[in-house]
C-alpha cells in the first residue's frame, strides 16, 4: 500500500513536505478548514516550490466554501506550480461548515461542483449560475497563469454510499477520514465501481484513508498516554462531530456518549447552543491537551486509529488494502519528523 502524510496548513509546512518527499511518501495533504487553520493553497504553493515529485492534495474543499470559478482557479494555479502533482479533494464541507455554525452542503451540489471543477481545470467551458443569471465561463488566459493541460486527480470525500456513487459517476477516487473498517470500504468500492460502469466511466480510481498511527514499543500498553496523544485528535474530532450532530450521537456507545457530554461540559457549551461552534472546534485536529486524554477511550483508539506492533499494523493494513484502499495517509501531531520516519520504515 502507498503511504501519504496529512497536516494542518501552517507556517513552515514546506519543510515537512520536503522531508515527506525524501522519505518516499506518495502524497502530502493539507485540510481546507477556514477559521481553523492556514490557507491550503498558500501552504501547498510553498510545498510545490520545495518539492519535485510528491503529490500535493487538498482534503477537502467544498462548494460551500468557494465558488466553482474561484476553486478552479486555485487548483489550476497550483497545477502550474506542480504540474500533474495536484489532488483535488471535494466534500460536503462537514467540518469546515460546522466551524462556522452552518450545515454541510447537499449531495446534488457536491456532484455538480465536482463536475464543474473537472471541466474548468481541463480547459472546458461550464455553465455558471448566480440566482436566475446563467453564463458560460472558462479560463480566458492559460500559459503562465494556470495549467489546464496536466491532469488533476479528483477524489470525493465519502462517509457513505451516496458519495461513493458520486465518485463513480464522475470517474473520481474516494477519500475518507478515520474510517478503517474493511467491510465499509468494500461496500464503498463496490458502489463506486458499479456507478462508474453505469455512467460509462473507468471503474478504477484510487482510494485514500486518513488516520493516525502509533507503533507500540515492546511491552508498551496499547491504550496508554502515548497512543492517546498520537491519535487523540481523531477521537476528539468524532466526539465533537457527535456533540454538534445529535442524530449521529445515537451511533455511539453509552461510554462514548458520556465522553461526548464531558467534552461539551469542558468546552462550556451545550449541544443546542447557537454559538457552540466557537468553542467546540478549538484546537481541532491539533495535539490534544493532557487533561483530555481520558476522553480518548479504548474503543475510539481501536476504531479510529492504527495502534499496534509493527506486525499487528502490517496485518491490519493488508486487510484494508484488500478492501480497496490504495493509500494510507497519516497525520503526525506529537513529533511529526520522527513519526514520519517511523511510518516510512513500516513494511506495508
Amino acid at each position: 500500500m502507498r503511504k501519504g502524510i496529512v497536516v494542518t496548513a501552517h507556517v513552515g509546512i514546506e519543510e515537512l513536505a520536503a522531508q515527506a518527499e525524501s522519505l518516499g511518501f506518495s502524497s502530502f495533504w493539507v485540510y481546507d478548514t477556514p477559521m481553523l487553520h492556514g490557507d491550503p493553497f498558500i501552504a501547498l504553493g510553498l510545498c510545490a516550490k520545495a518539492t519535485s515529485r510528491i503529490k500535493l492534495g487538498v482534503g477537502v474543499t467544498s462548494p460551500a466554501l468557494r465558488s466553482a470559478p474561484a476553486a478552479a482557479n486555485h487548483f489550476a494555479s497550483l497545477n502550474a506550480l506542480a504540474p500533474g502533482r495536484v489532488i483535488c479533494g471535494i466534500g460536503t464541507g462537514n467540518t469546515a461548515r460546522r466551524t462556522l455554525g452552518m450545515l454541510p452542503t447537499k449531495m446534488a451540489e457536491l456532484e455538480s461542483f465536482t463536475a464543474a471543477l473537472q471541466d474548468l481545470c481541463s480547459g472546458r467551458p461550464v455553465e455558471y449560475r448566480e440566482g436566475d443569471r446563467v453564463r458560460e465561463i472558462e479560463f480566458l488566459h492559460v500559459g503562465p497563469y494556470v495549467n489546464t493541460t496536466d491532469p488533476i486527480e479528483f477524489v470525493v470525500g465519502a462517509f457513505g454510499l451516496k458519495a461513493s456513487a458520486i465518485a463513480g459517476r464522475r470517474g473520481a477516487g474516494l477519500l475518507s477520514f478515520g474510517l478503517l473498517d474493511p467491510g465499509a470500504w468494500s461496500a464503498f468500492t463496490e458502489e463506486r465501481e458499479n456507478a462508474a460502469r453505469a455512467a460509462g466511466r473507468p471503474a478504477g480510481a484510487d482510494s485514500y484513508v486518513m488516520t493516525s498511527m502509533h507503533i507500540l514499543a515492546d511491552g508498551e500498553e496499547r491504550h496508554g498516554d502515548a497512543s492517546r496523544d498520537a491519535m487523540g485528535h481523531i477521537a476528539l474530532s468524532l466526539l465533537t462531530f457527535a456533540a454538534d450532530n445529535p442524530s449521529f450521537a445515537g451511533n455511539l456507545s453509552d461510554e462514548e456518549q458520556d465522553a461526548m457530554r464531558r467534552l461539551l461540559t469542558r468546552r462550556g457549551t451545550t449541544a443546542t447552543s447557537d454559538d457552540r461552534h466557537k468553542v467546540l472546534y478549538r484546537n481541532y485536529l491539533g495535539r490534544i491537551a493532557p487533561e483530555d486524554r481520558d476522553l480518548v477511550l479504548p474503543s475510539l483508539v481501536d476504531k479510529l486509529g492504527l495502534v499496534g506492533t509493527p506486525g499487528d499494523l502490517t496485518a491490519r493494513i493488508a486487510e484494508m488494502e484488500k478492501a480497496g484502499i490504495d493509500e494510507l495517509v497519516i497525520q503526525p501531531v506529537v513529533d511529526p519528523a520522527s513519526e514520519m520516519a517511523a511510518f516510512a520504515e513500516l513494511a506495508v
